[in-house]
């Protein structure tokens, strides 16, 4: 089993943030996807948490210029097939596995798989994977634990979520081992429901200006 990092890679070193979209309502997928684009974050990952995730996946995929739209909250292989087939360019999912590690080998679409111990790591790593999603990244030890597990593993690249913040993704992105964070406060709920487009461009452009190390 390999991880197809040729084609996950420049989506998301393409910026330093990963938005984490949870999309109630159809309508409004296309208008914040082009928000988050016009700022300067064109990686999305819209989570499977919602009735319409998938629709609004499709959505933008159609509609917005230069977004790569990934699916999030991947749990099994038929979410899997499901997200594909909604045209994902990426898939993500909060943890690991044999099955769904299984299913996604030889995918042209990548999965970020979700892992927060080293012994998670060591799997991965045996399976050929190069990158993944440390979650949740605060409450499985923040900043100093990716930092500890840098030397030991250095063989894998990781994309922090849970918890993360413009406050604190500085942090991270300074981590040798930190290839980009992901996170929700670029596209807040109340700005969403207000349709106030512009102020998530500048949450946007804000965060596509942090640095990875």
């Amino acid at each position: 089993m390999t991880q197809n990092l040729a084609a996950l890679l420049p989506i998301v070193k393409a910026a330093p943030v990963v938005p984490v979209l949870i999309i109630d309502d159809v309508k409004t997928a296309v208008p914040l996807a082009r928000a988050l684009v016009a700022g300067g974050l064109t990686a999305l990952e819209v989570t499977l948490r919602t009735p319409d995730a998938l629709e609004c996946i499709r959505a933008i995929k159609g509609e917005v210029e230069g977004a790569n739209v990934g699916a999030g909250t991947i749990l099994t292989p038929k979410q899997f097939d499901e997200a594909v087939a909604a045209g994902s360019t990426f898939l993500v999912s909060p943890g690991i596995s044999p099955k769904l590690l299984a299913h996604a080998a030889g995918s042209p679409v990548p999965l970020l798989p979700g892992i927060a111990t080293a012994g998670e790591a060591m799997w991965l790593l045996e399976e050929g994977y190069g990158a993944a999603k440390f979650f949740p990244a605060e409450q499985a030890g923040g900043a100093p634990y990716l930092k500890a597990l840098a030397s030991p593993l250095p063989g894998l690249m990781f994309c922090p979520t849970g918890g993360v913040s413009l406050k604190n993704a500085s942090t991270y992105l300074a981590l040798k081992n930190v290839v980009c964070v992901g996170g929700s406060w670029v596209a807040p709920a109340a700005a969403v429901a207000a349709g106030d487009w512009a102020a998530i461009t500048t949450l946007a452009a804000e965060a596509a200006a942090l640095k990875a190390a």
